[in-house]
C-alpha cells in the first residue's frame, strides 16, 4: 500500500509538472501572438486630439509614404447646420484597415469644429475633443474594415472652409497621420445648394471621384499647434534656443521643467536638422563644468536617456556618463518622429555625483540647453547645432521668465576685430605704402601726414585687438572647445599685433645699416597679421557661438576683391611714378653739371626752385587722394555692414522678431 501510494504521488506530481509546462507554453504563445492583433484595441484616447498621433510601442513613427487610403465627402459645399457624408476608403478598393480617427478642422484657425452623428454600425464611437461633444470619431475594435461611412453636421454659426483630417492604421506598426480630404466650403444656409447632402447610395469604384496620385497635405490642417508649449509660463518653465521662440512656438530645441511635489519632470525636444541628441544641464554658473546633464539620444529608432556630468579646463571640455548614477532619473515617455526628438524624464530631487550633490529643492541652477550632431563613446559630442545658457539661476519649482544669457561680450569681440582688421588696418597699410610722397610739407603733430594717419590707424588696431582678446577669454572662461581653427589663428594674429608697435619703438635710425632689415621685418609682420586676421574672420562664420549667416562669406569675399583691386591700381601708378622719378634724377644730374659760374649767377633762383620742389607732391597726388576717398567710403560701408550682422546675430531671427512686433 505504501509503495502504491508513493507511485500515485509520483504520477500526480509528473502530471502536475506537465500541466504547468503546457500552461507556460500556451501563455508564451499567447503573449507573442497578441501584439500582432491589437492594432489600436479600443480606439484613440482623447489625449491625442491635437496631434492625432498614436503612441505605439513607445513612439513608432508614422509612415511617410503616400497613404493607400482616401477621405471622401458627399459634397464640397454645405450650408450652416446641414450634414454631409464622409467616407474612409482604401486604394485600391477593398484594402482594409484596423483603426482610425477623424475630425473636421477649419483651414483658417485649425480648430476642431462640427459634430458627428453616432454611427449605427458598431465599428465607431464618438470622441469629445476640446470639451466639445462628438466632434471626432474613432474605432471601437480592430477588426479589418474595407471602408467607414460617417455623417457630419456643420455648426450653425460657422462660415468658411474645413478639411477632414484622419489617422488611419493599417496595422500596429504601419499607420498614416493627417490624411486630408478635399476642402469643403460651409456657407450660409440660404445660399447652400438645394437637395439632400447625405445621399446613401452604395459607393462603387466607378462612381468615386478619380484618385489624385500626388499626396500633398494642406499645411494648416496637417500641422496643429505643438502641445509641447502648452502650460509654458503658467504651469511649467520653458527655455528655448532663441529669444522669443517659446512664445512663437518655433524653437529648434527647447526644454520644459514642471514640478509636482517631489517629482521633477523634464521635457526635451529638438527639431533641428541632423540632431543626434538634445541635452539639458543644471549648472551653478552659466559656464560649462561640473554640471548635471540629461541626454536624450536616438538609438535604433528609439530615444534613450542618460545622465552625465560636464567637465572644463584643466580637464578639458567634455561630457561623461562615467561615475554618474543612472537610477536617479527615469525615462517616462519618448518619441522619434520624422527626425524630431522628444523625451520626458522624471529626476529625483537629490543626485550625488562623487562629492558633489545636486539638490533641486533648495538650490538654484542655470539651465544649459544644447544640441549637436555627434556622439562619443561615453557621452554626447560637441554642441555644434547650438548651446545657450539661461540668463539667471532659478529654483526649478518657481515659475520664471527665462531668456538666453547676454552675448554682449561675444558680440563686442566680433565687432572690435572687424573694426580693427577690416577697417583701420586696411586703411593704415594704404597710407604707409602709397602716401609717403603725398601732402609733402604738411605735418600733423610734428609728423608727416602719412605717418600720423598710419600711426593713428595702427594704434587703434592694437587697442581694439587687445581689448577683444581679453573680452573673449572673459566670456568663454578658457580656450574654445569648438573644432575650428579660428581660435589658434586669432591667437597668432594677436601675438603679431602685440609685438609690432614694440618693434617700431626700437627701429634703427634712417641712415643705419640695419634700417632695411627693420623695414622688411615690420612690413612682413604687419601684412602677415592682416592676412591671418582676414582668414580668421572667415572661419568665425562657421562658429556655432557666433550664429552668423553663411552668406556673410560673400560680403567678406567682396571686401577682399575690392581691397586687392585698389592695391593693384595704387601699385600701377606707383610704378609709373617711380619711372618718372628716374627721369627726374637724370635731369637733376644734368643741372649739377652746369659751370660753377652759371650756378653762381642763378644761385638765388635755384635755391627757391629747390625749396618749391621739396614742397611739391609726387606725380598723380590728386588721383591718389581721390582714390583714397572712394576707398575710405566703401571700406566704412563694409565695416558697418559686417558689424551690424555680428551685433544683431542671428540676424534672421532679429528681423523676424522685429516683424512680429510691428505686426
Amino acid at each position: 500500500m505504501t509503495r502504491h501510494h508513493k507511485s500515485n504521488n509520483n504520477n500526480n506530481n509528473k502530471m502536475s509538472r506537465i500541466t504547468t509546462a503546457a500552461a507556460y507554453i500556451f501563455i508564451l504563445h499567447l503573449t507573442t501572438w497578441m501584439p500582432h492583433i491589437s492594432t489600436l484595441p479600443q480606439g484613440a484616447p482623447e489625449t491625442v486630439c491635437d496631434t492625432m498621433l498614436p503612441f505605439h510601442a513607445g513612439g513608432i513613427a508614422p509612415a511617410t509614404t503616400k497613404p493607400p487610403f482616401r477621405i471622401e465627402t458627399s459634397t464640397t459645399t454645405i450650408g450652416q447646420g446641414q450634414t454631409l457624408r464622409v467616407d474612409i476608403i482604401g486604394v485600391p478598393s477593398g484594402l482594409t484597415f484596423g483603426g482610425f480617427m477623424i475630425q473636421a478642422r477649419s483651414t483658417s484657425g485649425n480648430q476642431v469644429i462640427g459634430q458627428f452623428n453616432l454611427p449605427e454600425d458598431g465599428l465607431s464611437k464618438l470622441m469629445n475633443c476640446d470639451n466639445s461633444v462628438g466632434n471626432s470619431v474613432t474605432h471601437t475594435n480592430t477588426s479589418p474594415k474595407p471602408e467607414i461611412s460617417l455623417e457630419w453636421q456643420s455648426p450653425v454659426d460657422f462660415e468658411g472652409e474645413i478639411v477632414f483630417n484622419s489617422t488611419v492604421a493599417q496595422s500596429y506598426d504601419t499607420f498614416w497621420v493627417g490624411i486630408p480630404s478635399a476642402p469643403v466650403r460651409v456657407v450660409k444656409r440660404d445660399i447652400a445648394p438645394a437637395g439632400p447632402t447625405t445621399p446613401r447610395p452604395s459607393y462603387s469604384p466607378t462612381t468615386r471621384p478619380p484618385y489624385v496620385p500626388e499626396y500633398v497635405p494642406p499645411a494648416p490642417a496637417a500641422t496643429p499647434d505643438d502641445p509641447f508649449y502648452d502650460g509654458c509660463g503658467s504651469s511649467k518653465n520653458c527655455f528655448g534656443n532663441k529669444d522669443g521662440c517659446v512664445d512663437s512656438k518655433s524653437c529648434d530645441f527647447v526644454a520644459a521643467i514642471k514640478v509636482r511635489g517631489n517629482i521633477y519632470e523634464f521635457e526635451l525636444k529638438s527639431q533641428a536638422k541632423d540632431a543626434a541628441y538634445v541635452a539639458l544641464g543644471l549648472s551653478e554658473d552659466d559656464k560649462m563644468g561640473d554640471d548635471l546633464v540629461i541626454e536624450c539620444v536616438p538609438q535604433n529608432g528609439k530615444v534613450s536617456m542618460y545622465s552625465s556630468l560636464t567637465s572644463a579646463p584643466p580637464k578639458g571640455y567634455g561630457v561623461s556618463r562615467q561615475g554618474v548614477p543612472q537610477n536617479t532619473a527615469r525615462l517616462v515617455e519618448s518619441s522619434l518622429i520624422n527626425g524630431v526628438i522628444y523625451c520626458k524624464v522624471e529626476r529625483d530631487p537629490l543626485t550625488q555625483v562623487g562629492n558633489k550633490v545636486f539638490d533641486l529643492i533648495n538650490n538654484k541652477y542655470y539651465l544649459l540647453l544644447a544640441a549637436g550632431t555627434g556622439l562619443k563613446e561615453n557621452g554626447v559630442g560637441y554642441h555644434d547645432i547650438g548651446r545657450i545658457p539661461s540668463d539667471k539661476a532659478i529654483n526649478l519649482a518657481e515659475l520664471a521668465d527665462l531668456g538666453g544669457a547676454s552675448k554682449l561680450l561675444l558680440r563686442l569681440h566680433g565687432c572690435f576685430m572687424i573694426a580693427a582688421w577690416i577697417g583701420t588696418t586696411s586703411l593704415g597699410i594704404i597710407f604707409a605704402r602709397y602716401f609717403k610722397q603725398t601732402w609733402v610739407g604738411s605735418q600733423m603733430c610734428g609728423k608727416d601726414q602719412w605717418f600720423a594717419w598710419h600711426r593713428i590707424c595702427m594704434v587703434t588696431t592694437w587697442s581694439l585687438t587687445m581689448a577683444a582678446f581679453v573680452i573673449i577669454f572673459v566670456e568663454i572662461g578658457g580656450w574654445s572647445g569648438e573644432r575650428n581653427p579660428h581660435a589658434i589663428l586669432g591667437l597668432v594674429t594677436t601675438i603679431l599685433c602685440f609685438i609690432q608697435p614694440i618693434g617700431a619703438l626700437f627701429r634703427p635710425a634712417p641712415n643705419s645699416k640695419n634700417r632695411p632689415f627693420f623695414n622688411w621685418a615690420h612690413w612682413l609682420g604687419g601684412n602677415l597679421a592682416h592676412l591671418l586676421a582676414i582668414v580668421t574672420i572667415f572661419f568665425s562664420v562657421k562658429l556655432t557661438k557666433a550664429e552668423l549667416p553663411e552668406w556673410m562669406d560673400w560680403i567678406l569675399v567682396a571686401y577682399v576683391a575690392f581691397h586687392v583691386v585698389v592695391h593693384l591700381i595704387f601699385s600701377i601708378f606707383l610704378c609709373i611714378q617711380i619711372s618718372g622719378c628716374s627721369s627726374d634724377k637724370k635731369q637733376a644730374k644734368r643741372v649739377n653739371d652746369f659751370q660753377m659760374g652759371n650756378m653762381g649767377h642763378h644761385h638765388h633762383g635755384m635755391r627757391n626752385n629747390m625749396k618749391n620742389e621739396r614742397k611739391m607732391d609726387a606725380p598723380f597726388a590728386g588721383f591718389r587722394k581721390g582714390l583714397l576717398a572712394v576707398y575710405t567710403v566703401v571700406l566704412i560701408l563694409f565695416v558697418v555692414a559686417l558689424i551690424v550682422i555680428v551685433a544683431l546675430a542671428p540676424i534672421q531671427d532679429t528681423f523676424e522678431q522685429l516683424q512680429r512686433k510691428l505686426n
